[in-house]
């Protein structure tokens, strides 16, 4: 699957980043090429000078805001975020048009943090006016949620993300939902953690992306999960997660059979690293809400027993019972054994409905203090009062 990538915002920036990373490792070490283009739009001149893989010039990093914003950002102002987006959003789709492989992209990915000011408010402006310039090609999102201090620092940060994701929730085709908080190490640099957590929010697409765009022969698998498969797989709410076990080099003596224990080392194997996958995932979750899975078993062609993608299939079904489940294989990888997951169309996640919740709460107070009436409903009555960033 070809992506064309837009990170919005500090965050999505750096993130975009990171996927124009992923391609070069892609086109170096397997020959292929992944996204057709990474783009970061930002309001800050800092920001965007702060990248180091998307290409600098004023195309690929685009500042929007000029005047409003003097190049200082719009200092977590969603709301102005959103209004400069508006404004710009024609300088952002004329930029991504002089891609050399624009025609190529088999959907487009933007990110951004929910709790920012211009890529939480341009994520949802933006998505929307993909969607009604380029009708029928998918438009993802993937939005990282804040760390737990953010949220108990400022009620603007709840705030931001309650409006981003229903705003996004209302427009993008999908929403790749991921949690800071589950990727931090407490004792490492905040620098080194950032970097950390940005590139183990990206590494799970590497191999699903990869997967549908070989050529050799001998690296497509009996089951190739390509785009098509992909797209319709995710859809609405949606995280993802991936394990990983490393193969020991086995060398059978002159004469020796692999016995039963092998074949079952197998098995056992693969089932842990979905468990790991599983427990991975980029949000919190129960796998019991999903309504569409999928999974790619990544590993050396040996390694690729029917036997071994059964199991992987059941164990899924087992935990996601409800969910229409698509797999593929991929025989790629040298030492390791690779799992990615997909669980998608959730129909409830309690990180989310918190965040509704908590902005809902803050909307009363404010209309308490301005004396306007306010009487106690029901979280599906009061969710409209939620602004829309659109």
């Amino acid at each position: 699957m070809k992506l064309l990538v837009i990170g919005l915002g500090q965050c999505g920036g750096r993130i975009a980043d990171r996927f124009a990373r992923l391609n070069k490792r892609a086109h170096s070490t397997r020959g292929i090429d992944i996204i057709a283009g990474a783009f970061a739009v930002n309001t800050d001149v800092a920001d965007l000078s702060g990248l180091r893989t998307i290409k600098s010039d004023y195309k690929h990093r685009i500042l929007i805001g000029g005047q409003r914003a003097n190049g200082h950002g719009v200092g977590k102002v969603s709301e102005l975020g959103a209004e400069i987006a508006t404004e710009d959003s024609d300088k952002i789709i004329d930029a991504i048009r002089t891609t050399e492989r624009f025609y190529e992209t088999d959907a487009f990915l933007l990110i951004a943090a929910a709790s920012g000011g211009t890529g939480s408010g341009a994520i949802g402006v933006i998505t929307q006016h993909l969607k009604e310039r380029y009708i029928g090609k998918p438009v993802y999102n993937i939005i990282v949620l804040p760390f737990q201090q953010e949220e108990t620092a400022e009620a603007r940060i709840i705030y931001n993300t309650a409006m981003c994701l229903k705003s996004a929730y209302l427009v993008a085709d999908a929403i790749f939902l991921i949690d800071n908080q589950r990727y931090i190490k407490k004792n490492s640099p905040a620098e080194t953690n950032l970097a950390l957590i940005n590139g183990r929010i990206v590494e799970p697409f590497y191999n699903l992306l990869c997967a549908g765009e070989e050529t050799s022969k001998q690296y497509i698998g009996a089951r190739t999960l390509d785009a098509g498969d992909i797209i319709q797989t995710i859809a609405g709410w949606t995280v993802i997660g991936e394990g990983k076990s490393s193969i020991p080099r086995r060398i059978p003596l002159l004469g020796q059979r692999r016995d039963f224990r092998d074949r079952m080392s197998e098995t056992s194997k693969a089932a842990h690293t979905m468990d790991e996958a599983l427990g991975e995932l980029s949000l919190t979750c129960n796998p019991k809400n999903a309504g569409r899975a999928l999974y790619l078993i990544t590993a050396p062609p040996k390694e690729m027993k029917m036997e071994v993608i059964k199991q992987l299939g059941d164990n899924l079904k087992t935990v996601a019972p409800d969910a229409l489940i698509r797999s593929g294989d991929y025989p790629r990888q040298k030492g390791s054994l690779n799992v990615t997951v997909i669980l998608s169309e959730i129909s409830s996640a309690r990180k989310i409905t918190s965040y509704f919740t908590k902005a809902i709460d803050l909307i009363s107070v404010m209309k308490a203090k301005r004396g306007l009436e306010y009487s106690n409903r029901k979280l599906e009555d009061t969710f409209n009062d939620i602004p829309v960033l659109l």
